[in-house]
């Protein structure tokens, strides 16, 4: 049995390849951004070139475009990473996301489309990394899950049971790969980032969701990526199939702002 790992060697990424899906923005970015200071030699794909890349430490990440959504697409993501580098450590499966749409006005034909993209697009990118870390030296699989896997999620529903079959499929995959291929899953609670005016409002809307948070602000995109960093690492060696909550302490229950305000 191995011995325990020290802290500073789990954080060195040197050597490792990184696959963060939708890593070109957001929540991605940020994620690249650590392990690409941590070491690593990081592949962030997206349909389309971003404008710049995600950069960290004296490194920059590779793109490579790619349509998660699409098996050809994914077919050729994934065998340009297996011929550039051989091996792929760490998948961040990270790519998904959903606009605002109340579910009676939204059309099958949008629920279907968010449910591809948040559930079975990530399925289909894990069965890939999967192979690819089974024929190799194995990996870890991190599935970016959301509070709104756990809570109601009214305006993004089809999105919230998307992400709560994430949580699900985390735990069973876990079971199916285990012990060579590692699947955990995080789930973030809200998050600043450049797209948060889109659900939040002006600075002062977001300043207003920020304060019902016990922690008093959102996450940033390297409060992710670092949370990443751990559960990826040797350090978490024996979780698997878990799902690790960054919410910064929750919500503050609706009862007690009622009962402040008849007090």
């Amino acid at each position: 049995m191995a011995g325990p790992v020290a802290p500073q060697a789990a954080f060195d990424y040197r050597g490792k390849v990184v696959l963060v899906t939708g890593g070109t923005k957001g929540v991605g970015a940020g994620i690249a951004r650590s392990f690409l200071a941590a070491g690593a030699h990081v592949v962030v794909c997206g349909r389309n070139a971003p404008e710049s890349l995600p950069a960290g430490g004296d490194a920059v990440a590779e793109f490579i475009p790619a349509d998660v959504r699409a098996a050809e697409s994914l077919d050729a993501l994934f065998a340009a990473i297996r011929e550039r580098h051989g091996r792929l450590d760490v998948l961040i499966n990270n790519a998904g996301g959903a606009p605002f749409a109340l579910a009676d006005k939204a059309s099958p034909r949008f629920h279907e489309g968010i449910i591809r993209l948040n559930l079975i697009a990530p399925l289909n990118v894990a069965q890939q990394a999967n192979a690819l870390m089974q024929d190799g030296e194995g990996g870890t699989i991190v599935f970016i899950g959301s509070i709104s896997a756990l809570r109601a999620s009214p305006g993004t529903a089809a999105y919230g049971a998307a992400k709560a079959g994430v949580l699900s499929l985390a735990k069973s995959l876990a079971v199916e790969w285990a012990p060579k291929v590692r699947v955990v899953a995080i789930s973030p609670g809200l998050v600043h980032t450049e797209q948060s005016h889109l659900h939040y409002g002006d600075d002062a809307g977001i300043a207003a969701v920020a304060a019902t948070i016990p922690a008093g602000r959102l996450a940033s995109p390297e409060d992710i990526g670092n949370a990443c960093l751990f559960i990826a690492s040797p350090l978490a060696s024996y979780a698997g199939g878990s799902n690790l909550l960054l919410d910064g302490g929750g919500e503050r229950p609706a009862f007690l702002a009622a009962t402040a305000a008849h007090n």
